[in-house]
């Protein structure tokens, strides 16, 4: 198994259906539990414990979730008020670094994920069918994206980072 990839590169090609979007919202929705979950009862040197070999710790997996939806939320925001923006990049790699994403306590992490969660929950179910097919552009891509597509890929990420952690929990016999 790849430990990058605990489940898998997010690639759809499909057709979206009411149904798998509906599927998606709920994966969102779950995210903030699920990864409340999957760090219950890890103790500090197990929070600061890659999750691979050159990784990040699952401290910095929690917070790099928050800090990713937070930008999600917003980009999802941006493409339903205006016309295909371009959105902004981040580099997450230097967001992890920072001292915050490197020792904050993981509660500060998970407290704003339920918050964005509820808000971003409440925006995707009151989202048309025509709001769905709205886009913006990602600059590192030069890509037009739809917020359908990126729904499946937020469905995906939160369940992507979760398996990080669960997958180091199994590995490590973290019961």
């Amino acid at each position: 198994m790849d430990l990058r990839y605990p489940i898998g590169k997010f690639a759809f090609s499909g057709e979206f259906t009411h149904e798998l979007r509906a599927a998606w919202i709920s994966d969102i929705e779950a995210l903030p539990n699920q990864l409340r979950e999957a760090v219950k009862g890890l103790n500090k040197d197990q929070l600061d414990t890659p999750y691979r070999e050159g990784g990040w710790t699952v401290r910095q997996v929690v917070h790099h979730a928050a800090d990713s939806h937070l930008n999600a939320y917003v980009r999802f925001k941006l493409a339903l008020t205006e016309e295909n923006p371009t959105i902004k990049p981040y580099f997450e790699d230097r967001f992890a670094e920072l001292e915050d994403g490197k020792s904050a306590p993981i509660d500060i992490s998970l407290s704003l994920l339920d918050s964005l969660h509820k808000r971003w929950v409440m925006l995707l179910r009151s989202m048309s069918e025509s709001d769905f097919q709205r886009t913006f552009i990602h600059p590192e891509s030069n890509k037009t994206i739809t917020l359908d597509y990126s729904t499946g890929l937020y469905s995906w990420h939160g369940r992507h980072h979760t398996a990080h952690i669960t997958s180091l929990r199994s590995r490590n016999e973290w019961v």
